[in-house]
């Protein structure tokens, strides 16, 4: 029978779904209203409207995104990418098969859209190396990073929210490594999958670039069409550019559509290449860089008391762009800047790195880009230190993916001493956490800690690096499961869901909760998916008289598969632009895999968890 408290949880779970659906407010904020919702309506106590945000499983969830940027920040994967390059020995099937096992492995471990961020580039050096077509290589890296999710209890949040909702119904919590078995099968069954499928993506199985070496810093500038507005220009005496700093040079500049990128120096008769830093002053006798069209070169000169000189030559050219920097990167899917403009977020000052062009659906734009509105899967052409450059796409992951470093990073990457640190860190953590030596939120924390103390992870980068929508977002969800458990919502949905499906069997039920939920995930986070799915299916599961823990799996796998559209994950979103993916491209991939998935869940389901 409903009861009006009933009816209000209801009400806020529509409410909830809706907005998510919708995309406004951002999914965060849409938790924090569910929670305050639930407090002021009365259905729950203050204390338990806010009890998700004290919760064991968000500060796990927290600890476990720092542990992750350990194993980024050490180069960890950059390695094991290179491993994966030799071993491949330009093979496409070979390269295929190990950057899906690469994906996977280390997904086990930490956050798949930071897997797909760091492996980007990687499979991208891969294919301009050995000339493969970079749209068959890139969908199979985003699928094995999903499935990634179902590898460990930390491999994503819906696993821990399942574990916890398990415990919060008194019955047995799930091991570490109970979603291994699983993982792996599927793991499998995708890699003959994509295999099988490639050509579905594009029947062209090589580009012209065969054998292409990563490019030159020179190559990534010309590619965007800059390689003729590159301009080296001297500062004659009496030039009003004469001591002043490049932050007060923006107003000339700006005026002239001409882009200041970096500075020749000769100080003590020593040729000194510099970006164009913030902070950097011009002085007399200096050639500066500039990226600009002859008119604007005309009118710099003109204006500017400026002598134009000839190009360098290449051997110095080189050496110019080695220590300028560039790079380029991309607009991540949750980034702040979509939607603004350059000027209005103060690019150059706030991030000290020059954009010098960038390129919208495939066509570079190098003109009068300032003001034009910013959005997803724009990637940006920049120049400036290479400790800001690292910064760009190190401390500010939630706004931009690496997406090209040139050939001079890689000369400059510095050593990664502490590699085996973070390793023993990880192992040490899922070795605690599979013996269940202590609770699973003080193990993640005690790694945590430990990668801050020992310099794996920097102490100033710990809060940028913890995802706070997904922990703000699993705290303020909680606390409706809460309230649907409390008001008997859960046994309502259980009971009418074995009462209109339980003749059909306990395998037949598996099948219509696996695709509810991945449904259900086409329009949601896959953790506010996790957290109202979860309890109802393990009410279904308690009334049908099975095991609770096959109907609690089968949800947890279904949340990871989130194939079908670019859409339904950030994963997939990461890949499309440089992929150069349409949506056609992954609802005919992503189908028929969400189906394959569905019936190696259940086919283990049966083995593992018997009725």
């Amino acid at each position: 029978m409903m009861t009006g408290h009933m009816l209000i949880v209801f009400g806020i779970l529509v409410g909830a779904v809706g907005l998510f659906a919708w995309g406004r407010p951002r999914a965060d904020i849409v938790a924090v209203l569910v929670a305050l919702t639930l407090m002021l309506s009365r259905v729950l106590t203050p204390e338990e409207s806010l009890a998700g945000f004290g919760s064991p499983l968000v500060i796990l969830i927290a600890a476990i995104f720092v542990v992750g940027q350990g194993v980024v920040d050490t180069g960890i994967a950059h390695r094991l990418g290179e491993a994966v390059l030799k071993a491949g020995r330009g093979n496409e099937t070979r390269l295929v098969v190990l950057v899906m096992l690469l994906a996977g492995g280390i997904g086990a471990f930490m956050n798949s859209s930071a897997i797909v961020g760091m492996l980007i580039p990687v499979v991208l050096t891969i294919a301009n190396k050995t000339g493969l077509n970079r749209k068959r290589m890139l969908m199979p890296l985003s699928v094995a990073a999903l499935i990634s999710g179902m590898m460990t209890l930390i491999a994503s949040s819906p696993n821990m929210i399942i574990e916890s909702t398990l415990r919060a119904h008194g019955l047995a919590r799930l091991g570490f490594f109970s979603w291994t078995p699983f993982g792996l099968a599927v793991l499998a069954a995708a890699i003959v999958f994509m295999l099988l499928t490639r050509d579905l993506l594009s029947k062209q199985r090589t580009v012209q670039e065969t054998g292409a070496a990563a490019p030159r810093a020179h190559d990534l500038v010309g590619s965007y069409g800059l390689a003729d507005r590159w301009h080296r220009l001297r500062v004659a005496a009496g030039s009003p550019l004469i001591n002043q700093s490049v932050a007060q040079l923006q107003h000339p500049f700006n005026q002239s559509g001409a882009l200041l990128a970096g500075f020749e120096k000769h100080p003590r008769g020593k040729t000194q290449f510099l970006p164009a830093l913030p902070e950097t002053v011009c002085e007399i006798d200096d050639a500066i860089f500039v990226v600009a069209g002859k008119d604007e070169v005309q009118r710099l000169l003109d204006s500017q008391r400026l002598i134009e000189l000839p190009r360098l030559d290449e051997q110095t050219r080189g050496e110019a762009l080695q220590k300028v920097g560039a790079a380029e990167v991309m607009l991540a899917p949750d980034s702040k800047l979509i939607g603004k403009t350059l000027a209005e977020v103060e690019f150059r000052s706030r991030y000290r790195v020059t954009v010098l062009a960038i390129r919208r659906r495939g066509e570079p734009i190098t003109t009068d880009f300032a003001n034009q509105a910013l959005d997803f899967g724009d990637t940006l052409l920049v120049t400036g230190d290479w400790a800001d450059l690292r910064r760009l796409w190190g401390d500010e992951r939630e706004n931009f993916v690496m997406l090209t470093l040139p050939a001079e990073y890689q000369e400059l990457l510095p050593a990664r001493d502490l590699a085996p640190v973070a390793m023993l860190i990880v192992i040490a953590m899922v070795v605690v956490m599979a013996l269940e030596l202590i609770p699973n939120s003080a193990a993640a924390l005690l790694a945590a800690l430990a990668m801050v103390v020992t310099r794996c992870v920097s102490l100033d980068a710990i809060y940028r690096v913890i995802s706070w929508k997904t922990v703000v977002l699993v705290a303020g969800m909680l606390p409706l499961a809460t309230a649907l458990t409390k008001t008997g919502a859960t046994a309502l949905m259980a009971n009418g869901l074995v009462a209109s499906l339980g003749a059909l069997g306990p395998f037949a039920m598996l099948a219509v909760i696996f695709l509810v939920t991945a449904a259900v995930g086409l329009f949601i986070s896959n953790s506010a998916t996790a957290v109202l799915i979860a309890p109802v299916a393990i009410g279904a599961a308690q009334a049908l008289h099975v095991s609770p823990h096959a109907f609690a799996m089968t949800v947890a796998i279904a949340c990871c598969a989130a194939y079908v559209t670019p859409v339904s994950s950030a994963v997939n979103m990461l890949v499309q632009e440089p992929g150069g993916y349409a949506f056609g491209d992954y609802v005919k991939v992503g189908l028929p895999l969400l189906l394959l998935t569905m019936v190696v869940t259940i086919a283990l389901v049966a083995v593992l968890y018997p009725p």
